[in-house]
């Protein structure tokens, strides 16, 4: 019996989806973020600033503001020579300027805390913080106790971790 090319392809093709499925069925949710901002612009922040996910996850952030852009910027000495604020074995990201409806994506590999801040805006307390896995995982980093090149606004703006990983997720509107 002689297989033509087609039925090989086809056949082929089946195998292969069907040994990648499981992975496709077991990866993690993407998580949005949302960056977000008053009517008048006179306050900023990320939505949830508090996130608790697995390793692995993917986080996506969207530009939610029609008044402002934004950043998503890891704290960490290869970017704008900011204390690092994300695991060592952690990769920094910075998402550059994102217009409104624009988006980002970072996936998050290493546990640990991740603090991140957007550029233009962290002096007015737009910084957000994402847990990954939870401390009893091997290799998790706690959150960075060296708060030296933070404002108070800053600073103040980070959830903490137990609060984080109590919740799930912390959303925290600023007050109009």
């Amino acid at each position: 019996m002689t297989l033509s090319r087609r039925l090989v392809l086809t056949l082929g093709g089946g195998a292969l989806a069907t040994l990648t499925m499981p992975a496709r069925l077991v990866a993690a949710p993407v998580e949005v973020i949302e960056m977000r901002g008053s009517a008048r612009g006179e306050r900023v922040w990320f939505s949830p600033r508090g996130l608790a996910v697995p390793a692995g996850s993917t986080l996506r952030f969207v530009n939610r503001d029609k008044g402002n852009s934004h950043t998503s910027t890891a704290y960490h000495p290869a970017l704008f020579d900011r204390k690092r604020r994300i695991p060592k074995a952690a990769q920094p990201w910075d998402s550059d300027y994102l217009l409104p409806d624009d988006s980002f994506e970072v996936t998050l590999i290493v546990p640990g805390v991740y603090d991140y801040y957007c550029l233009p805006h962290e002096m007015a307390g737009m910084t957000g913080r994402v847990v990954v896995g939870v401390p009893a995982d091997p290799g998790w980093e706690g959150p960075s106790d060296d708060t030296t090149d933070l404002e108070p606004e800053a600073l103040s703006s980070l959830p903490p971790v137990d609060e984080i990983l109590a919740a799930g997720r912390v959303v925290t509107e600023p007050e109009e």
